[in-house]
């Protein structure tokens, strides 16, 4: 069952002829917060130009940010192989993030992952709706409370609507499951098969969506 939730407004209007590397080139040079200020590179998504499924996660890691590509870490590796066990192919897909450059604590010589903020997921919230609308995929896929947020708004809630299909003002169905870095952090628990396995069935709703 699909039900709608309202997420954060998002400008939809753009020139005409546009295309997803000219709104690259233009991120590029975002001062919408203040995240651009310690960060390596700006991540942008990366994928197919009219990908049938676009992944949305929460924002680049370390090795993201110093690569400047998308889900490249020890996270996205993990995507990809439950996604070949959930029968999804990968060249269908498009993976970005709600945030686009890395927030981080320093930590001695290790940057520590900090969660981006409302404010700046909503000021990059412009990056993310140009890619939503030159794309126009058939599904989105929140991987995680931020991600979720960025699309659907504060109503939708992981633990509550995981696994189910909602839809987003426009019209665009959204899946909502967790970040892969979840499963991560808990390799070393009892049950960290166990949430593998859910996770790979999360993604097995993609294919059954596209049949």
């Amino acid at each position: 069952m699909l039900t709608s939730r309202k997420g954060p407004a998002f400008e939809t209007s753009g020139a005409d002829g546009e295309k997803l590397p000219d709104i690259e080139q233009d991120a590029e040079s975002c001062t919408r917060c203040d995240l651009y200020r310690n960060a390596t590179h700006l991540v942008f998504g990366e994928g197919p130009p009219k990908a049938k499924v676009l992944f949305v996660g929460e924002q680049p890691g370390d090795k993201e940010d110093q690569a400047g590509k998308p889900f490249v870490g020890p996270a996205g590796k993990l995507l990809d192989r439950c996604l070949e066990e959930a029968g999804v192919e990968r060249d269908i897909c498009y993976v970005t993030n709600a945030v686009k450059h890395f927030k981080f604590t320093p930590r001695g010589k290790r940057r520590i992952h900090a969660k981006p903020n409302a404010g700046e997921v909503q000021a990059c919230a412009w990056w993310l709706a140009a890619e939503l609308r030159l794309i126009k995929p058939k599904l989105a896929v929140a991987l995680g409370a931020t991600a979720l947020y960025a699309l659907l708004g504060r109503q939708a809630k992981v633990t509550r609507d995981r696994g189910t299909m909602l839809r987003s003002p426009d019209g665009l169905p959204v899946l909502v499951t967790i970040h892969p870095s979840a499963l991560l952090r808990t390799m070393d628990q009892p049950d960290a098969e166990l949430n593998r396995a859910r996770f790979v069935d999360d993604l097995k709703k993609i294919a059954e969506f596209l049949e």
